[in-house]
């Protein structure tokens, strides 16, 4: 079965950097899309960024800008979320979430796609 376990998240102040991680276990990063997705209260989830494949295709959310980058580590099956110059507006709940297909560009966009959720881990940027 698949466990997805994300660390990484904490208190930090405008324009800092956080790195977060996601330990996966239970499927193959060759055949799979991994993402992560975002809440913050009173607001609906929403995509940030998604992987797929042998060749890492990489879907961002309009709002990155440039300041995250999604990548995996598949010597240690992890994937990670680099966040820079992070905003108050980026505090929220962030999830990571899988699927055991290739989702094509448009499915990468909504979470009934990602049957696999991690636990979350808390980002809070302070202004």
């Amino acid at each position: 079965q698949v466990q997805l376990v994300e660390s990484g998240g904490g208190l930090v102040q405008a324009g800092a950097t956080l790195r977060l991680s996601c330990v996966v276990s239970g499927l193959s990063f060759s055949s799979a899309t991994m993402g992560w997705f975002r809440q913050a209260p009173g607001k609906e989830r929403e995509f940030v960024a998604g992987i797929k494949g042998p060749g890492d295709y990489i879907l961002y959310a309009d709002f990155v800008k440039g300041r995250f980058t999604i990548s995996r580590d598949y010597a240690k099956n992890t994937v990670h979320l680099q966040m820079n110059a992070l905003k108050p507006e980026d505090t929220a709940l962030y999830y990571c979430v899988a699927a055991d297909a290739l989702l094509t560009r448009i499915d990468f966009y909504s979470p009934r796609n990602y049957p696999d959720w991690g636990q979350g881990t808390q980002v809070t940027v302070s202004s």
